[in-house]
């Protein structure tokens, strides 16, 4: 039985995703929790962070968790969680690149955040919209990628996608 009340907030590459959902989020809550779930890859990636962290103010609790989001204790709170992709990349290298361990792994993590109450804002990426990967590591992440992105949207309240900074709402 679900618990979570889920809004799905996903498109591409600077779309302003993660900027709209911290506003949703806040307007539910003056005290909300970000789960980060992002390693530091590289030192551009550590700027990309900051700017996230630049942006958020004292309202927010930061939580840094790359993998085992279900773990946390977020009963009761209104959590943005930012983001699937990331996540799901650092699950992939976990697994040593096996879609089926990844995919299994993080739909048991999202099956137990489900069954929490709380109210759940979530960001990720459609990164299947662009031409087809050469390499067929890349292709079996999008395609994994596509198929958690569905799976958490199917059990979503709520999907927005972002185009161009605009919030269209899809469900």
């Amino acid at each position: 039985m679900t618990k979570a009340k889920v809004h799905l907030i996903t498109g591409g590459q600077r779309s302003g995703k993660s900027e709209y959902a911290e506003e949703l989020t806040l307007s539910e809550s003056s005290s909300a929790v970000y789960v980060a779930t992002s390693k530091v890859w590289d030192d551009e990636h550590k700027n990309r962070i900051n700017i996230h962290i630049a942006r958020r103010g004292e309202e927010w609790t930061t939580i840094e968790e790359e993998m085992n989001i279900s773990k946390l204790k977020l009963e009761g709170k209104t959590v943005l969680l930012d983001c699937v992709t990331l996540w799901l990349t650092n699950i992939y290298d976990a697994f040593e690149y096996d879609q089926k361990k990844t995919l299994e792994f993080a739909k048991n993590q999202w099956d137990e955040m489900l069954m929490k109450d709380m109210e759940l804002f979530v960001v990720g990426n459609e990164i299947g919209l662009g031409v087809i990967p050469m390499d067929k590591g890349t292709r079996s992440f999008v395609d994994m990628h596509g198929a958690m992105n569905q799976y958490i949207a199917k059990s979503a309240d709520k999907v927005t996608l972002m185009v161009s900074g605009i919030p269209m709402k899809v469900k």
